[in-house]
């Protein structure tokens, strides 16, 4: 392999920023076509149990579209700095770029964004992941980026996350992540399991089963949270330092946690309290049903001619 200009041609053809992440897409679509489909056969719903239905599937739909999602999102914990930084080994070059670090339950994503995107001839925008979930090896993946000559900005960063690493931060990682991936998918298991139980005469097992699935969820979070007390070692790009923070996956999580906590508390409570108005709530078609039965009961027609004539009462009863 031979120099060009100073620089190793790793790439002989232009290099595409990678798509939007396919599983995360997947389950957001899913979960759009089952709101979608309810909300289509919503108006068949008569009277004020059209606006209970619509709370509870929605809400429903949302805790275990989160409950999914999350699991795809690289957005636990993030950073983003804008530097001016060496841009590929045995060259003097330098770009101006925002790098950023997306850390998710699976791995990693870097970002590597040009500021302008043309430089150096090139289209300076990059998104390579880097995974350590189980059945991959994350070492294989470092090796074969180094192979193919990743800008110097991206090898630095995903050098940080290897086992090899000084910084020692991959076990903590990868550990944190598998914790928080399996107690998510035992809270989406009792995600499920509340939803069969509130539609049965057992509201209370289902109150309890929207406690439990609070409770793994924010257990996710205290498993993802405990890596925080290791301390990240300091990640400087050219003159300039990134530092990471929780991200938008980790906050969701901790507020659907807290919600489901709190639906649950409510369910309890109502069923100790006020049973009947739990019903109502469970089951909004009540109020409805009642009115309905108040309107078809039958009209009784006595014969206005039985005093008259006393031997017959001719009575016609219609139901409207």
């Amino acid at each position: 392999m031979t120099l060009w200009n100073g620089v190793l041609p790793f790439y002989p053809q232009p290099r595409h920023a990678a798509g939007f992440n396919v599983p995360l897409l997947i389950v957001i679509l899913v979960f759009l076509a089952l709101a979608v489909s309810f909300l289509l056969i919503l108006p068949g719903i008569r009277g004020h149990s059209r606006w209970f239905w619509l709370v509870r599937v929605l809400l429903s739909l949302f805790i275990g579209a989160e409950i999914v999602a999350v699991h795809f999102s690289a957005e636990w914990s993030v950073g983003r700095v804008s530097t001016n930084t060496s841009y590929k080994a045995f060259s003097v070059a330098r770009v101006r770029a925002h790098v950023g670090l997306h850390v998710g339950l699976e791995g990693i994503n870097i970002t590597l964004t040009g500021n302008p995107v043309q430089q150096l001839n090139e289209t300076i925008d990059y998104n390579e992941q880097f995974i350590w979930r189980v059945g991959e090896n994350y070492a294989e993946a470092y090796a074969e980026a180094l192979e193919k000559g990743l800008p110097d900005p991206v090898l630095y960063l995903a050098e940080k996350f290897t086992p090899s690493s000084p910084c020692g931060v991959y076990r903590q990682y990868r550990l944190a992540g598998h914790y928080a991936s399996a107690t998510l998918w035992v809270a989406f298991c009792f995600w499920l399991l509340s939803n069969a139980l509130l539609s049965m005469p057992v509201p209370l097992y289902g109150g309890l089963a929207l406690l439990t699935t609070g409770a793994f969820a924010l257990f996710s979070v205290f498993s993802f949270a405990s890596i925080s007390s290791v301390p990240l070692c300091q990640l400087r790009l050219g003159s300039s330092e990134l530092t990471t923070h929780y991200g938008a996956a980790f906050w969701i999580t901790l507020a659907t946690g807290i919600l489901c906590l709190l639906l649950g508390v409510a369910v309890v409570s109502l069923q100790y309290a006020r049973p009947s108005a739990l019903r109502i709530f469970l089951d909004g078609s009540v109020k409805d049903c009642d009115s309905q039965a108040k309107r078809s009961s039958p009209l009784v027609l006595n014969n206005p001619l039985h005093k008259q004539f006393g031997a017959l009462d001719l009575t016609m009863s219609t139901n409207l």
